[in-house]
């Protein structure tokens, strides 16, 4: 095992390669990065824009008029069109926006303006927790697929796209549809970029607990894993009209002061007139009880990631109060990308062949087995999207575990804590309730 520093410096390694892979995508000029002392991150954003309460849009630029420094006089403070209901978002130049913000919450209040938080798929620690790993040739997805089949129900990927026959290939993935999630083919040879396939191994596992459900997966996190918070917000606010049941974001951030993404205020104005729709979220693999957001809202089911043995908090899940359930997330198998995939992330080296499946990390694939353990309840007992969530909660802290806390386990079975061993279609064991 790893010792401490060790395990410190692979984590600081792995946030320099995922900063300079984001800024690629944003452009040095977009990204902005809040760091503490000790070269952990603060948050994201994205620079020369700050998003304001509509009722204070009159004030902030009073206070920018009156306090800018010399060499920001005379830049333009001005909205950019077609945003969201009573959150605007504002171009603010070249001034700098940490400093600016501080300024703004000294005359008028934290909260009144924020930052444009870019959320990830990848914050602080990797997003999934770990890189992919290979698997043997003809792996079986795990967990395997349940016996409720989710028929009639509808689950909503925002994530990374799905692979090009990847739907064709796996039977539990058959009729999932989305956006391409694209590969680097040149030469004869497929290269897989760093977090491609992410959102097709999400929608394996939401299929597997839902084996009968109606999943789209769309290609939102498409710079590095990444997307502003205002375009993330926009996108989702567009699903709505989609009627989808269950949304699985499989992403998030920390924010400025850990205040609340403003940007989903308006959301949730929009969202609450869905009242059969809920909005599964990962907790984040940055191993604190700081919160990550949007999983950290109450109107989220925010999801925890347990260890492989089903007994434990993973070592990478966030935790804290604000999370409301802790499901499988360590080692899982499912659908992956055909090529070669080029390790970064240490202890990592070298290349792996991968042929569409593979073992991987997060609290980012413990999400949609909620999601589908949701869209599986809908259909079993005619409740909606809310009402489903409501009662797994209820059962999942019912069935906590010490040190962990509130627990689901695949199919919904009950106490689950060999997941290899039993389960529901898995390696071994018959579909239906199991008590290991």
């Amino acid at each position: 095992m790893e010792s401490s520093e060790t395990a410190g410096e692979h984590a600081l390694t792995k946030l320099e390669i995922q900063l300079d892979l984001i800024a690629q995508a944003f452009g040095e000029d977009s990204f902005g990065r809040k760091l503490f002392d000790d070269g952990t991150l603060d948050y994201l954003y994205v620079r020369g824009v700050i998003m304001v309460r509509d009722a204070y849009v009159a004030e902030v630029a009073r206070l920018l008029e009156e306090d800018d420094e010399p060499e920001e006089r005379g830049q333009e403070f001005v909205p950019v069109a077609g945003l969201l209901p009573g959150v605007s978002l504002f171009s603010v130049g070249e001034r700098d926006v940490p400093r600016l913000l501080d300024k703004i919450d000294a005359r008028l209040g934290e909260g009144i303006a924020t930052p444009d938080h870019i959320l990830s798929v990848t914050p602080v620690h990797p997003c999934p927790a770990t890189e992919p790993t290979g698997v043997p040739d003809h792996s079986l997805p795990d967990p395997g697929p349940c016996p409720d089949s989710g028929s009639g129900t509808f689950i909503y990927v925002a994530d990374t796209g799905l692979l090009d026959g990847a739907a064709a290939e796996h039977s539990w993935l058959a009729g999932v549809t989305g956006t391409k999630d694209p590969l680097d083919v040149q030469g004869g040879v497929t290269r897989i970029p760093e977090y491609a396939g992410h959102g097709t191994f999400i929608a394996g596992v939401a299929r597997c607990m839902a084996p009968a459900a109606r999943v789209v997966v769309t290609r939102d996190f498409d710079k590095a894993g990444a997307i502003s918070e205002h375009k993330i917000v926009r996108r989702l606010r567009e699903a709505l009209r989609l009627a989808p049941d269950v949304i699985n974001l499989s992403a998030g951030g920390t924010t400025r002061k850990d205040l609340p993404l403003l940007g989903f205020e308006a959301f949730w104005e929009a969202y609450r007139h869905y009242k059969g729709l809920v909005l599964v979220a990962s907790a984040g693999n940055n191993s604190t009880r700081r919160p990550f957001w949007p999983a950290a809202f109450p109107q989220v089911v925010g999801v925890g990631a347990l260890a492989a043995n089903c007994r434990a908090r993973a070592y990478f899940s966030d935790h804290g109060p604000w999370v409301d359930v802790y499901a499988p997330g360590e080692d899982l198998v499912n659908a992956f990308a055909h090529g070669i995939y080029t390790y970064r992330e240490p202890p990592n080296t070298g290349t792996h062949h991968f042929h569409g499946m593979a073992r991987w990390s997060g609290t980012s694939f413990a999400a949609p087995l909620v999601a589908g353990l949701i869209a599986a309840r809908i259909t079993r007992t005619g409740e909606n999207g809310r009402q489903a969530a409501s009662s797994l909660l209820a059962q999942a802290r019912a069935q906590h575990l010490p040190g962990v806390g509130p627990v689901l386990w695949p199919c919904d079975t009950g106490d689950c804590g060999d997941r290899v061993a039993c389960c529901c279609g898995s390696r071994h064991g018959a579909a239906g309730h199991c008590r290991c």
